[in-house]
């Protein structure tokens, strides 16, 4: 079995469309944890986050196109069949197409040391190929991160248009937490945005 642990989500520079909740109740929204107010709770990995103010919480059905697509375009890039059923959706917020938050978990069975280590300079690599195959040039960097002391695997991709501006920035964290591939996605290109996702990540609490 192939621990193929993807974070399909993402990909969402294949599915840059915007959609916004409603003001219905944000937690039908989300697989797992509960959103009370403008925070979000997970007592499995026990998280808890803001959403800023001005973001909103992304629908499932968006994030739904957004895994389908992502997927779609790994699987064709890399010639693999991965499929994302494991994956849950914790919190996802936005504040257009291109400042995103994103947060998942997918159950990780360890079957020998370094096993987490290898999955995720794998990972690292299939990402790269598809950027590449979709004809996107990217600039990556891989380093770790402390978050509320808890240290993550960092892993920055820098994403070019054709004219070799800019298109897009993705920091994606990740770590093992109880038995589960715990991951981070933050997307944004303006400074102003960048910051205001830095800041709600980085206070984010883990007990």
């Amino acid at each position: 079995k192939n621990n193929l642990n993807m974070k399909i989500h993402i990909l969402t520079v294949f599915a840059l469309i915007i959609s916004i909740s409603c003001k219905s109740d944000p937690n039908k929204e989300i697989d797992e944890g509960k959103i009370t107010e403008n925070v979000y709770n997970n007592s499995e990995i026990g998280w808890t986050i803001e959403i800023p103010k001005g973001w909103n919480v992304t629908k499932r059905e968006e994030l739904q196109k957004r895994n389908n697509k992502g997927l779609k375009a790994v699987n064709d890039a890399n010639g693999i069949d991965y499929d994302a059923n494991d994956l849950k959706q914790l919190i996802g917020f936005q504040k257009d197409r291109l400042h995103v938050f994103g947060a998942t978990t997918e159950k990780f069975e360890l079957e020998y040391d370094g096993e987490y280590e290898e999955n995720k300079k794998m990972v690292k690599e299939i990402l790269y190929k598809t950027y590449v195959e979709n004809g996107l040039k990217v600039d990556t960097i891989s380093k770790k991160e402390k978050i509320d002391n808890l240290e993550f695997d960092l892993f920055q991709i820098t994403v070019y248009n054709p004219k070799g501006g800019v298109m897009l920035y993705q920091d994606l964290y990740c770590r093992y937490i109880n038995g589960l591939d715990f991951g981070v996605n933050l997307n944004y290109i303006n400074d102003n945005e960048k910051e205001e996702l830095m800041n709600v990540w980085k206070n984010s609490k883990f007990n």
